[in-house]
């Protein structure tokens, strides 16, 4: 190994923990809250300032970035992702103020494979499996496909 790298291990660090909240290893998750009876899956990252709702059940493989608000007893299903920062001018941005914050309604459920690049998903929304998420979802029903698309209301 270089003497120049750097290896750093993944870790559950400076998290507000509610109760009865499980977390499978290996999982990469600071400076955030999770609430009460919350469940994570193994090779998740949630990263700082994020919250996650009491109930909720993040499944393996997905990644929640920073200032990310996702509701009570959602269900986020595996490898879903959560990008903020929408490379605006074409490239990253290394300043979060610039950087959405994503709300997620209570009762939410995202399937698996799904990209979240949109402001707000009201409660009660099913997000299909697969979709990709570019605008605020603000009537509840179901939506798939790239772009996500309403393709009923629910009551």
């Amino acid at each position: 190994m270089s003497h120049d790298a750097v290896l750093r291990e993944v870790a559950v660090r400076d998290v507000v923990l509610g109760k009865e909240v499980t977390i499978y290893q290996p999982a990469n998750i600071y400076g955030c809250t999770l609430g009460d009876r919350v469940f994570i899956g193994p090779f998740v990252e949630i990263q700082k300032n994020a919250r996650i709702g009491a109930g909720t059940r993040v499944q393996s493989h997905s990644f929640i970035c920073e200032d990310v608000q996702i509701g009570n007893d959602c269900f986020i299903g595996h490898g879903v992702t959560f990008a903020n920062d929408l490379f605006k001018e074409g490239a990253p941005n290394a300043d979060s103020s610039q950087w959405l914050t994503i709300r997620i309604g209570d009762n939410v459920s995202i399937g698996s494979g799904a990209t979240i690049l949109a402001a707000e998903i009201c409660s009660g929304s099913v997000i299909g499996a697969g979709s990709v998420v570019v605008k605020s979802i603000v009537e509840k029903g179901v939506y798939a496909g790239n772009p996500a698309k309403l393709l009923r209301k629910l009551p």
